[in-house]
């Protein structure tokens, strides 16, 4: 059973052994060097009423969490967030970032966003099918724009309207 809640400050520990895993063995994160629980304190400090922070908890332990943040700083992008989902390593494809979306995606319309992006990083098939099995649209791509594992990566853009806003 995977329970979605809010994140709590004395979730971060748990996610950030989800995100350092992701910079050390996954192109999801750009990031090249681990982060300190610090540095993530304030990450979490950003997110909020209006950029939620969620987690997804099974049998008491955090294994994933998403969120939305804000996506260009200039007011008339009010209404457009980003989303970010991150997956514990050993429940990927059970159902974790599923159950996360249908949540974040619930939040973000109840908050009155009207567009969601997401950057994926090419050949990340699993994440592309998450997001499409949520309507999300393929909308473009920039090439090469990050060097990591030695190699240049691209970052492909998915974007959902909102139709109720």
């Amino acid at each position: 059973m995977i329970r979605i809640r809010d994140a709590v400050i004395d979730d971060l520990p748990a996610m950030l052994h989800i995100y350092n895993h992701a910079i050390r063995n996954l192109v999801a994160t750009f990031d090249l060097e681990e982060q300190s629980l610090e540095q993530r304190e304030v990450w979490f400090y950003k997110h909020g009423e209006n950029y939620p922070l969620l987690v997804a908890e099974s049998e008491g332990k955090i294994v994933g969490y998403s969120c939305l943040s804000t996506f260009r700083e200039k007011p008339a992008y009010a209404r457009s967030t980003e989303l970010s989902v991150y997956v514990a390593d050993d429940v990927r494809g059970k159902g974790v970032g599923t159950a996360l979306m249908a949540v974040i995606l619930q939040r973000a319309a109840q908050l009155g966003y009207h567009t969601i992006i997401s950057g994926i990083v090419g050949g990340n098939e699993a994440s592309i099918a998450l997001h499409q099995k949520f309507g999300f649209h393929f909308i473009g791509q920039f090439r090469e724009v990050g060097f990591k594992f030695g190699e240049w990566q691209d970052v492909h853009f998915y974007q959902l309207l909102l139709e109720n806003q």
